[in-house]
């Protein structure tokens, strides 16, 4: 987006423009532009309502009704934070007694958003001119928020009275395929290098910093916590954080978060740590159920711990499926009138049947139960499930669940009943 487009947008005609679209329908989003031109609105301004409005739909799932308020950029709204997690973030940063912080690459603002909401006091900065225009837009309501257009890493933090930093540094590179950005996972190359922000604790102790989660666990820092967090069953995010923002002591963390609206539209959200140990997890045969820890967890590299706190042990040494001879203790899915509801860490299944791994065995095994419809779950296998899924050409009326992955070694199919998280 340019400044012409976003001063067009921020007029009052503009505004009004976008707020008295209708929900966007990617279905007759080309009419929506069509009819906006014949009435006159030209074609920058309808192109870019219209543009606004479908980021704002695609917005909801991390902003709520407070989308309906901001303006986005499409890469802005893929790096940005989704309320939930922002609120953890500005959460650490009270209970380390933090009042005044900076974040050095604010982006579109959903974290100074959190950070503001709380009442902390925040500089925002970005280098983009048009990014940090929308982020003062999207921070308009909220008076602690400073946004400024500059490079953070030039801020004097300790004239400015800075306590904690904040850094969100870039992973998106242009000149993908198409023109598309692509994702960046190499550190040395985010934008700023994360060495950069590591040395800004040399002035300020409470330093974190937002980090993509297929980050490489090799040149982690040993004195910081690196916590890996998912969001009903999606892994959104990494961070890094140093000093008083780690008050449980360096390693690495998952936070499972889990999400649900009651029978009263009240929204709740479980959440469940899982911090890593020394934990060697037992390998053994496939037993009676079979659990996939959550993505998080996975990313962290606790499996082991999982296996740990579900009381069971691994099918393979190199494989993220516990397996357990009794079913794992299930904790409320829902807060209840007994304390300490936590979120899932796993999802469960019922192991059926399982037999070595075989194109014409597993299609004579599938017909013999007239199975039509298949679900596939694979770990450590190179079979495409929709290939395998076309070779069997299944005609029945039930449906199935196979698990495709190796055990001791050896490519296994497991014929599994869906059981849900624990």
């Amino acid at each position: 987006m340019d400044a012409a487009i976003l001063s067009k947008l921020l007029s009052p005609d503009g505004w009004a423009l976008l707020g008295a679209l209708p929900p966007y329908d990617e279905r007759h989003a080309m009419k929506t532009v069509t009819t906006l031109r014949a009435q006159g609105i030209a074609p920058d301004l309808a192109a870019a309502v219209v543009t606004q409005s479908r980021l704002r739909a695609r917005a909801r799932s991390k902003f709520g009704d407070f989308a309906d308020g901001m303006l986005f950029t499409a890469d802005g709204l893929e790096q940005a934070t989704r309320l939930l997690v922002a609120a953890l973030h500005a959460r650490r940063y009270l209970d380390a007694g933090v009042t005044m912080l900076a974040d050095l690459t604010c982006g579109i603002g959903a974290d100074s958003l959190a950070f503001a909401g709380t009442g902390l006091r925040v500089v925002a900065t970005d280098l983009d001119e048009c990014t940090a225009a929308i982020a003062q837009w999207n921070l308009r309501h909220f008076p602690e928020a400073d946004v400024r257009h500059a490079d953070g890493l030039a801020l004097d933090l300790r004239a400015e009275g800075v306590e904690g930093v904040y850094a969100d540094p870039a992973r998106r590179s242009s000149g993908g395929s198409g023109g598309r950005s692509r994702r960046i996972f190499d550190p040395r190359a985010y934008e700023p290098p994360l060495d950069s922000v590591w040395a800004l604790r040399d002035t300020v102790a409470a330093v974190g910093i937002k980090v993509g989660p297929g980050i490489p666990h090799e040149g982690l820092p040993d004195d910081a916590e690196t916590q890996w967090v998912s969001v009903n069953g999606d892994v959104v995010e990494a961070g890094i954080w140093f000093g008083p923002l780690a008050p449980d002591g360096p390693g690495r963390t998952a936070l499972v978060l889990r999400t649900f609206t009651d029978d009263d539209g009240k929204e709740h959200t479980l959440s469940r740590t899982v911090r890593g140990s020394d934990v060697v997890p037992d390998v053994g045969d496939v037993g009676q159920y079979l659990y996939e820890p959550d993505g998080a967890v996975i990313r962290a590299g606790l499996v082991g711990q999982a296996a740990a706190e579900l009381g069971g042990r691994l099918v393979d040494p190199t494989i993220a499926y516990v397996t357990t001879d009794r079913p794992a203790e299930l904790p409320p899915v829902r807060p209840t009138e007994s304390a300490g509801a936590q979120a899932p860490i796993a999802t469960g299944y019922r192991v059926l049947d399982t037999m070595p791994f075989g194109l014409k065995r597993l299609k004579s095994y599938l017909r013999d139960r007239n199975v039509g419809r298949i679900t596939i779950k694979k770990r450590g296998t190179a079979v495409v499930p929709e290939q395998l899924r076309k070779q069997l050409v299944l005609t029945g009326t039930e449906e199935a669940t196979i698990v495709l992955t190796r055990v001791a070694g050896n490519q296994r199919i497991l014929l599994v009943e869906p059981l849900g998280p624990v």
